[in-house]
């Protein structure tokens, strides 16, 4: 009899310590119930190179991901202004304010998250190779603590574009920042992509955004049409370069959608607004689920769409029957 009261007592004490372990296990492993879910209020530091259309977007469908998703954050935004230094300082102060989850735009801003902390989850967006800018291990196995979606765009496609628009465009100018290392991949690209198409690229690099009208100026005498890359410092003023094309009557393509929204024609590519709300799927694995980021591989843009600038199709006196606008949609701010 006594024994069995000893047995009692024993199995009692086991409970309750398993009791006060799934406690303590319950506040660093995911939050599994909807009403946790909605109960807990993550904290999420959103760190932005720049302010421009593309990236304004890229946070934009972040936000709305995380509120569809039922994932209640609350969010403290912090821009660069396009001073790569400040990104570090904004990454340290996150850091400091022990924030559950970075969410960084364009690479420099992932790559100072990166360089400030190994211990809190960082999400990149607007990285057009995450891997050459030593951001991920690979797309697969991105590894540590830092994931996201790349920018990556349909290069081939946008350059089919202008011999779908005007066979005789023979060579294409492109506009690049020469210190952002996701541009200098694009000019690549294109340039090898090109020969297939039969296209000729002639790049002209700038330095700050006040050599964007010079550079335009210069490139539009050498070349048929432009195609304006993901490029933050060209997007910053991508009005300027379709202002003074079009006044030479220039076709321009785009890489991607807000371009249209500065007058460049069409574009056969990404959505910010939705590679944002893809990024917002994997905070979601991340804080919610409870993955590690070294297990969320990589993500590009899972859709792309073609759209047009009906203003500068008309200024151009193009015709909506060619070819290049099949499937298209009309383009709305």
């Amino acid at each position: 009899m006594k024994s069995s009261k000893i047995n009692k007592l024993v199995a009692l004490v086991a409970a309750g310590m398993l009791a006060l372990t799934g406690c303590s296990a319950g506040s660093t492993q995911a939050v599994n119930s909807t009403e946790d879910v909605e109960e807990k209020v993550f904290k999420i530091g959103i760190s932005q190179l720049t302010e421009h259309p593309a990236l304004d977007d890229a946070r934009r469908g972040f936000e709305d991901g995380l509120k569809e998703l039922g994932v209640n954050a609350e969010i403290k935004f912090q821009s660069a202004q396009g001073d790569i230094p400040n990104t570090l300082a904004i990454a340290q102060n996150f850091v400091k304010d022990e924030m559950d989850l970075i969410f960084a735009i364009a690479t420099p801003a992932a790559q100072s998250a990166k360089q400030a902390t190994d211990q809190i989850p960082i999400i990149f967006s607007a990285v057009t190779d995450p891997v050459l800018a030593e951001l991920v291990d690979s797309m697969e196995a991105p590894g540590k603590n830092i994931t996201g979606t790349s920018d990556a765009t349909p290069i081939d496609r946008q350059l089919q574009l202008f011999k779908d628009l005007d066979e005789n465009i023979n060579k294409v100018g492109i506009i690049y920042n020469t210190s952002e290392p996701n541009s200098q991949v694009q000019v690549e690209a294109a340039k090898e992509l090109s020969k297939e198409i039969g296209l000729e690229i002639i790049e002209v690099g700038i330095n700050s955004i006040n050599d964007i009208p010079q550079a335009a100026d210069s490139i539009i005498g050498k070349v048929d049409a432009i195609y304006t890359i993901t490029d933050n410092m060209v997007a910053s003023a991508v009005n300027v370069v379709a202002e003074k094309a079009l006044e030479k009557n220039m076709i321009t393509v785009a890489a991607e959608g807000s371009h249209l929204a500065g007058g460049i024609l069409i574009t056969d590519g990404i959505s910010y607004y939705e590679i944002g709300k893809q990024s917002a799927r994997m905070a979601k694995e991340i804080l919610v689920d409870g993955k590690s980021p070294a297990e969320v591989p990589t993500e590009t843009a899972e859709n792309t769409s073609k759209v047009f600038n009906e203003d500068t199709l008309n200024a151009l006196g193009l015709s909506i029957d060619n070819k290049a606008f099949e499937g298209a949609e009309k383009f709305e701010e």
